[in-house]
């Protein structure tokens, strides 16, 4: 039989029974300026799947894809090789197809992935805990703070000035619907800011981000320390997880919260998405984290098993007493992570961040000799800032068009801050070959020329 949804006479018994006059009171919230007045132009009210099928795709073949071309892009995305083993792997069934590990007694498959998977955050970040992911670095940042104003009972978390746009940005949102301050310092490309002298007795937080958005590799000790003397929390943010192969673990400096962008192992840009967000945290914080946790447990018969704990979620209390409303997590992509987190194994994971590092290093070198370009990070792990003689967006695009992606502009995550419009960002990963350097550099040079 097909399917037809409603009649008019069903619209108008539902609609009475909710009690609003139209369709159209039920988007009373969305602004005037958001809804649509009239049909999209160029787009066909209707067509066939195939009709369809042909005309995406010619959309999709306008993209430049990072893997078919010398790409620098990072930012927070960052290009690295996954095993073809990895995609094989999470399309299995059992795991594509599983939604949510409710019952343990037919999800221990899922519960133990999880658990192996916090065991392996919980390793990279040097910390006592980490839960069973969330939806991305971003996201894990607004709700550390959120579980930092808990703490400590204080409203107000000051975010560094070389902070991720974007971790600032959702977590300004999540203030302005959660009743607590932010106070975000200015963009910092040279890491020279004084955080400390924006700490004051309300203040519950300090959110850094190491290495920072302009590429500045810090040691936190001494700001952690003089963080805990003001009664606040240090969460830091790692928006390129593969640099925890590398560095003093967040942990080991003092951090109380680590929140990480997991995108960089097991998953591909996909263009834009989907991320899985990394959070971490001590054990007497624990009660006070959001998200999922799985924990290890022996059953009636004493088998070792796995179970979901300590889920104070909006779902399994009342609404108003929930640490997070966040009710799901990025399995799939969780899943991912830890696939290639465990074909890399320790040694693995560190050689990899040695290359990476290598390679920016080796790409640094090349730039810094050309005319109009400077770098300006004296410190990095595989992405630094450089400051051109010309406006980074402009010669962004004209590497574009040779088919080179050069970079990331900071105007682009910094719009209206006209001293950050020469600086770009460029990074390099184990992915980029000489001959990719060599055509940046030459790319670049026709650029400034």
């Amino acid at each position: 039989m097909r399917y037809l949804p409603l009649t008019e006479a069903d619209r108008r018994s539902m609609l009475a029974t909710i009690g609003v006059p139209s369709v159209d009171s039920l988007f009373r919230d969305v602004p005037e300026a958001a809804r649509l007045s009239a049909p999209i132009e160029g787009l066909a009210p209707h067509a066939g799947e195939m009709e369809v099928e042909r005309m995406i795709a010619a959309m999709a073949a306008k993209n430049i894809s990072a893997g078919s071309v010398p790409s620098f892009l990072g930012a927070g995305a960052y290009r690295h090789h996954v095993p073809a083993s990895v995609d094989h792997l999470i399309q299995r069934g059992e795991f594509l197809t599983s939604y949510t590990p409710y019952q343990p007694e037919v999800t221990q498959g899922t519960l133990q992935y999880l658990f192996e998977f916090q065991t392996q955050v919980a390793l990279i970040t040097g910390m006592d805990v980490a839960n069973a992911s969330l939806y991305d670095g971003a996201t894990s940042c607004a709700e550390a703070v959120m579980m930092a104003n808990r703490v400590t009972r204080r409203g107000k978390a000051v975010l560094s000035g070389g902070l991720h746009p974007h971790y600032r940005d959702v977590t300004s949102t999540n203030a302005r619907f959660h009743g607590f301050e932010v106070v975000a310092a200015p963009a910092d490309p040279k890491g020279d800011e004084d955080l400390l002298a924006l700490i004051d007795d309300k203040t519950s937080c300090v959110v850094v981000q190491n290495p920072g958005f302009f590429g500045q590799v810090r040691d936190l000790t001494d700001l952690a320390a003089a963080v805990h003397a003001k009664g606040a929390l240090l969460i830091v943010a790692v928006a390129e997880v593969v640099s925890l192969g590398l560095l003093t673990p967040p942990g080991e400096m003092g951090a109380d919260i680590v929140v990480a962008e997991g995108q960089s192992i097991g998953n591909s840009l996909n263009f834009g998405g989907p991320y899985v967000g990394l959070f971490a945290t001590r054990d007497k914080y624990v009660r006070h984290m959001p998200g999922r946790l799985t924990g290890q447990t022996v059953d009636a018969e004493g088998r070792r098993g796995w179970v979901l704990t300590l889920s104070t979620r909006e779902q399994h209390i009342r609404r108003e007493k929930a640490t997070s409303n966040i009710c799901t997590n990025s399995g799939l992509c969780a899943l991912a992570f830890t696939i290639h987190m465990s074909l890399l194994g320790e040694e693995g994971f560190k050689r990899l961040a040695r290359l990476n590092h290598a390679k920016a290093v080796q790409l640094a070198d090349r730039l810094d000799g050309l005319k109009g370009v400077d770098v300006v990070s004296d410190s990095f792990f595989n992405e630094f800032t450089v400051r051109l003689k010309k406006p980074a967006s402009k010669v962004v695009n004209k590497l574009a068009k040779h088919g080179i992606l050069g970079g990331v502009p900071v105007s682009r995550l910094h719009p209206g801050d006209e001293s950050l419009t020469d600086l770009m960002l460029v990074t390099a990963t184990e992915t980029n070959t000489d001959g990719d350097m060599e055509a940046l550099a030459h790319g670049l040079k026709e650029a400034l020329s």
